[in-house]
């Protein structure tokens, strides 16, 4: 666990402000932001996201359907599209992916918490409000 991992997680239970997130996003290399947005999909995935989940993570993000990160994870397989948006290049795109992709990881995880984790679990990010 770094920094970086705990605060993604904070954004992701509404710990912090997306805004946050956003101007903390923004103050990043484009090189880090591509390793964030890789970071994200991944544990979208691990979080078992579905197709589902898309759109109420654009609504969640902030994004008109027709953005390309909403375009894309509205079609096809969810962990190939994630895979995609995370690979968004160019600076305006990488906000979008960076928030649906919080809003992805918001959702998916909440799940998993409640049909995996009620009883207890280990993920040391289940435990961020207690610490």
């Amino acid at each position: 666990m770094n920094e970086r991992d705990v605060l993604l997680n904070e954004l992701a239970q509404g710990l912090r402000p997306v805004s946050e997130g956003i101007e903390w996003f923004d103050s990043l290399g484009q090189e880090e932001q591509s390793e964030v947005l890789l970071f994200l999909r991944h544990h979208c995935v691990q979080a078992r996201a579905v197709a589902e989940d898309a759109p109420e993570s654009i609504r969640r993000a902030g994004l008109r359907p027709t953005h390309t990160p909403a375009v894309l994870i509205s079609r096809g397989r969810i962990d190939e599209q994630l895979g995609k948006i995370a690979g968004l290049a160019p600076l305006d795109e990488r906000r979008k992916a960076f928030r649906l992709l919080i809003a992805v990881l918001t959702i998916a995880d909440a799940r998993r918490r409640e049909r995996f984790c009620s009883g207890g679990c280990s993920h040391w990010w289940h435990r961020l409000s207690v610490v």
